[in-house]
């Protein structure tokens, strides 16, 4: 659909957060990385509400704030460092502060780069005068001896600047105070107007008059006029829907723009040119801004993160701390999840034995029992307990990067070989994500503007791990590789081993890309602006609470809503027989010369298959089926497992294919989800499910057959 007054303002707001329709709505603009999130999330708590923006895959947060008794809708606009549209988030944004109608916008900025911030804040006033500033981050300023004279910056600007730091709450009292005295009219704003070169100047008042007359007051006319004169499809095209017709159809204007255009021709300013002078023209005012109200006590204030980036992103050892800092997480991440998944573990089976206890009490027939409590709550169970002690560590483990600011050091690292896949840079952000959850990164690749690097980076995503496969690859790992360890070392070597893992699924990731590129998503890789953020203390209680809430739980929820179901039809499959053999096993004999040739078998195949709602109950069903148990279980220690998988014909390469097809094939249903959801295609979630199935059984068919050739596979 388009966006129109209904779609990108009041209209986009879902009805269920406002209790009365007559609260006032407040936009929140700015920069990635200045505290926008921070400044929403301590001015609304849990008031909060999560979607998209109606057509775009561009997440929006909206939340209420009550002051001085009046009940205010905050719109968390997209991230953007400017209203030019080269991207959705920049166009989403624009449209919202243009045809929204907010009562108030303000502008977040970062007190320790303001000129670099003002870009942002010159366009808003530009397209109306009842804007806010909020520099926030004024204790980050302090630190580095940054002074900023705000009485002076909001009279150069000609409107209300607050200073805020908003990780401690300091200045939103004031900062909501002063926006409601120009929501209420008892303050005028008297923004600043840009001046452009005298050409530009002309121009634009060749046009402004005949776009005022059809304006009405509805739009700042003289930023409309400048629009037109520097095109924009998008906005004109957003224009048209506003007002319900085309501004290039009226004559009066069409005569006026064509003056304006030969005039311009003749001062030999046009396109690029034109451009050019305009973002010259914001910039030097910005400029002009800051050098009459910021002061840098110390100029070398950034000395520190400039020493710590030359570590950290230096060609030589960037990669390498990025691969060890990768191995840490991974540690702490095994280390950490033994103890708590086993107590989960314990806790959730204490509770099926309960379950039991009353359905034998409530003389239930056995199939219902088996049905609800051997196969369902048993598969939830094994999804809960092995899924979530990861995930509580590594989501953490992960914001806590993030919050520090390293993790736009991991793109900065990573750029380049995207560049050589024909990929984008941004996919390392949303390649990370996966690590977790792969559903997560999917929904993260709203962060890449073009549609064809969204797509590869959602069909690649999946060549990552997420913390439901971690279990088959480290159980694995520590029976046939590990296992000649003891103590310590053998969490070491462990992690050694899942990290090369990781690394090869990296790899498959620049080539499946490139390869994706070269055929059916054809196209030369877009640039995009990195900003390497100031390094930050995190706020660990924050972020644990966020990262549990925002993604471990989310995640967990989903895994769920489709294991539920999956264990019920486990239990049937291993309960239902046919000619003395349970359909389980019939499945697995079908499949077991097609596994073989994997060098796998059909119990590996059919465990796969049936672990598609959940990555986590692969080796369970592998152990039921060797088993021909009715249910799934659990062997207490990697030896007995290796030992029954021994006896199962088990060796070295099917070790190594049955980890290399979990690290590369098919993503599970929740991501399918995502990706049907993300993409509104049936066609590109075919193809996201096909490519790593792929992938995986040619590399799995490839070692399979050249161990065979040189005799090496027993």
């Amino acid at each position: 659909m388009g966006l129109t007054a209904e779609s990108t303002g009041r209209g986009a707001i879902d009805s269920n957060l406002l209790i009365d329709r007559g609260s006032k709505v407040i936009a929140l603009a700015g920069n990635p990385n200045v505290g926008k999130s921070t400044v929403f999330n301590e001015l609304t708590g849990l008031n909060q509400h999560t979607g998209n923006w109606p057509g775009k895959t561009v997440t929006n947060a909206q939340g209420k704030y009550i002051h001085n008794g009046t009940e205010y809708v905050l719109v968390d606009l997209p991230g953007t460092y400017s209203l030019m549209a080269h991207s959705t988030e920049e166009e989403v944004a624009r449209d919202f502060i243009c045809f929204g109608n907010p009562d108030a916008v303000i502008v977040v900025c970062d007190a320790t780069c303001l000129e670099r911030n003002l870009n942002l804040v010159l366009q808003t006033i530009e397209i109306t005068d009842k804007v806010v500033v909020c520099v926030n981050l004024l204790d980050e300023a302090k630190k580095k001896h940054i002074a900023i004279d705000l009485k002076r910056l909001s009279r150069s600007l000609g409107v209300p600047v607050i200073g805020t730091s908003a990780r401690t709450g300091k200045g939103l009292n004031q900062l909501m105070a002063k926006t409601e005295s120009i929501m209420e009219g008892s303050e005028k704003n008297a923004p600043v107007s840009i001046r452009y070169p005298v050409q530009i100047e002309t121009a634009i008042q060749m046009v402004e008059p005949s776009v005022s007359k059809v304006l009405n007051g509805r739009l700042n006319s003289r930023w409309i006029a400048l629009k037109l004169l520097d095109p924009d499809e998008s906005l004109l095209h957003s224009v048209g829907l506003f007002f319900g017709f085309n501004l290039l159809e009226n004559p009066e204007i069409q005569t006026a723009l064509q003056q304006a255009e030969e005039y311009l021709k003749g001062e030999g300013i046009q396109g690029d040119r034109l451009k050019d002078r305009i973002v010259a023209g914001i910039v030097l005012k910005a400029e002009e801004v800051c050098l009459d109200s910021v002061y840098f006590e110390n100029e070398n204030y950034h000395h520190r993160d400039r020493k710590i980036d030359k570590i950290l992103t230096d060609k030589w050892t960037g990669i390498p701390i990025m691969i060890l800092l990768l191995a840490l997480v991974f540690w702490i991440t095994i280390t950490g999840a033994n103890y708590p998944s086993q107590l989960l573990s314990d806790g959730l089976f204490w509770f099926q034995d309960r379950l039991t206890d009353f359905f034998h009490w409530m003389n239930a027939p056995e199939w219902l029992h088996g049905v609800l409590v051997l196969g369902m709550y048993r598969v939830l169970a094994w999804v809960v307990a092995v899924m979530l002690p990861p995930m509580a560590i590594f989501f953490p483990l992960f914001t806590l990067l993030e919050d520090l600011g390293y993790l736009p050091r991991v793109a900065f690292n990573l750029d380049k070989y995207f560049k050589k896949a024909k990929a984008c840079g941004k996919q390392a952000l949303t390649m990370c994500m996966g690590f977790g959850c792969n559903a997560a990164g999917i929904v993260g690749c709203r962060i890449i503007d073009s549609p064809r690097e969204r797509l590869i980076a959602i069909i690649t995503n999946n060549f990552v791990p997420c913390n439901g496969r971690f279990p088959t690859l480290i159980a694995i790992i520590s029976m046939f590789f590990a296992g000649m360890f003891a103590g310590p070392a053998q969490s070491i070597v462990s992690t050694l081993l899942l990290t090369g893992v990781i690394l090869l699924g990296i790899f498959m990731t620049f080539l499946v890309s490139r390869l994706l590129s070269a055929t059916i998503l054809k196209g030369i890789p877009s640039s995009f602006t990195l900003e390497l953020p100031p390094y930050r203390r995190p706020q660990i209680g924050k972020v644990i609470v966020r990262s549990i809430f925002d993604r471990t739980l989310f995640v967990l929820g989903r895994a769920v809503a489709v294991a539920a179901p999956a264990g019920i039809v486990i239990w049937l499959m291993a309960n239902t027989f046919v000619g003395g053999a349970s359909l389980l096993a019939h499945c697995a004999a079908f499949l077991d010369p097609f596994g073989r040739l994997l060098g796998m078998d059909g119990v590996i195949l059919i465990a796969f298959l049936l672990g598609f709602p959940a990555n986590e109950i692969v080796v369970p069903i592998i152990i039921m089926a060797y088993m021909a148990t009715g249910s799934i279980l659990e062997i207490d220690h990697f030896m007995q497992l290796k030992e029954l998988l021994v006896a199962n014909g088990w060796t070295w390469l099917t070790a190594v294919c049955t980890m290399l097809f979990s690290l590369m094939h098919w993503p599970c249903s929740t991501t399918c989800l995502t990706i049907r959801k993300e993409t509104q295609s049936t066609r590109w979630t075919l193809i996201s499910f096909l490519v790593p199935t792929i992938t995986g059984i040619l590399v799995c068919g490839t070692i399979a057959f050249a161990a065979r050739l040189f005799g090496i596979a027993a």
